[in-house]
Protein backbone atom coordinates (compact mmCIF):
# COMPACT_ATOMS: atom_id res chain seq x y z
CA UNK A 1 0.00 0.00 0.00
CA UNK A 2 1.36 3.38 -1.02
CA UNK A 3 1.17 6.32 1.39
CA UNK A 4 0.81 9.60 -0.42
CA UNK A 5 2.97 12.50 0.81
CA UNK A 6 -0.16 14.59 1.37
CA UNK A 7 -1.55 12.08 3.85
CA UNK A 8 1.78 11.77 5.64
CA UNK A 9 2.04 15.56 5.93
CA UNK A 10 -1.50 15.75 7.26
CA UNK A 11 -0.82 13.07 9.87
CA UNK A 12 2.37 14.82 11.00
CA UNK A 13 0.44 18.09 11.28
CA UNK A 14 -2.36 16.48 13.29
CA UNK A 15 0.09 14.75 15.64
CA UNK A 16 1.94 18.04 16.15
CA UNK A 17 -1.29 19.86 17.03
CA UNK A 18 -2.36 17.05 19.37
CA UNK A 19 0.91 17.15 21.30
CA UNK A 20 0.74 20.95 21.34
CA UNK A 21 -2.69 20.80 22.97
CA UNK A 22 -1.44 18.32 25.56
CA UNK A 23 1.52 20.58 26.35
CA UNK A 24 -0.77 23.63 26.55
CA UNK A 25 -3.00 21.80 29.04
CA UNK A 26 -0.01 20.89 31.18
CA UNK A 27 1.27 24.48 31.15
CA UNK A 28 -2.22 25.78 31.96
CA UNK A 29 -2.38 23.51 35.01
CA UNK A 30 1.10 24.58 36.15
CA UNK A 31 0.38 28.30 35.71
CA UNK A 32 -3.00 27.97 37.44
CA UNK A 33 -1.38 26.24 40.42
CA UNK A 34 1.47 28.77 40.55
CA UNK A 35 -0.93 31.73 40.53
CA UNK A 36 -3.12 30.00 43.14
CA UNK A 37 -0.18 30.36 45.54
CA UNK A 38 -0.73 34.13 45.42
CA UNK A 39 -4.46 34.35 44.72
CA UNK A 40 -6.58 32.25 47.02
CA UNK A 41 -9.12 30.04 45.22
CA UNK A 42 -12.74 31.05 45.53
CA UNK A 43 -12.08 34.79 45.61
CA UNK A 44 -14.62 35.31 42.85
CA UNK A 45 -14.61 37.30 39.65
CA UNK A 46 -11.73 39.59 40.57
CA UNK A 47 -9.32 36.69 41.08
CA UNK A 48 -10.31 35.26 37.69
CA UNK A 49 -9.89 38.71 36.11
CA UNK A 50 -6.40 39.13 37.58
CA UNK A 51 -5.51 35.61 36.44
CA UNK A 52 -6.66 36.43 32.89
CA UNK A 53 -4.61 39.65 32.86
CA UNK A 54 -1.47 37.88 34.08
CA UNK A 55 -1.83 35.11 31.49
CA UNK A 56 -2.44 37.65 28.73
CA UNK A 57 0.71 39.58 29.66
CA UNK A 58 2.75 36.37 29.72
CA UNK A 59 1.35 35.36 26.32
CA UNK A 60 2.20 38.76 24.80
CA UNK A 61 5.77 38.64 26.12
CA UNK A 62 6.32 35.09 24.84
CA UNK A 63 4.86 35.81 21.38
CA UNK A 64 6.92 39.00 21.00
CA UNK A 65 10.07 37.17 22.08
CA UNK A 66 9.43 34.40 19.56
CA UNK A 67 8.80 36.95 16.80
CA UNK A 68 12.11 38.69 17.55
CA UNK A 69 13.88 35.33 17.56
CA UNK A 70 12.34 34.48 14.19
CA UNK A 71 13.48 37.84 12.76
CA UNK A 72 17.04 37.28 14.01
CA UNK A 73 17.05 33.77 12.56
CA UNK A 74 15.84 35.07 9.20
CA UNK A 75 18.56 37.74 9.14
CA UNK A 76 21.22 35.23 10.14
CA UNK A 77 20.10 32.63 7.59
CA UNK A 78 20.03 35.26 4.84
CA UNK A 79 23.67 36.21 5.54
CA UNK A 80 24.97 32.65 5.28
CA UNK A 81 26.48 31.67 1.92
CA UNK A 82 24.18 28.64 1.75
CA UNK A 83 21.16 30.47 3.19
CA UNK A 84 17.89 31.29 1.52
CA UNK A 85 18.32 33.32 -1.65
CA UNK A 86 15.86 35.93 -2.80
CA UNK A 87 14.23 35.04 -6.08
Amino acid sequence: MEIKPTYLGTMIGLATVAFGLIAAGAWNKFITDAIALFLKPGKGVWAEFIYAIIITIIAIVVVQSLAKLAEREAEFTGKLPFGKKEQ
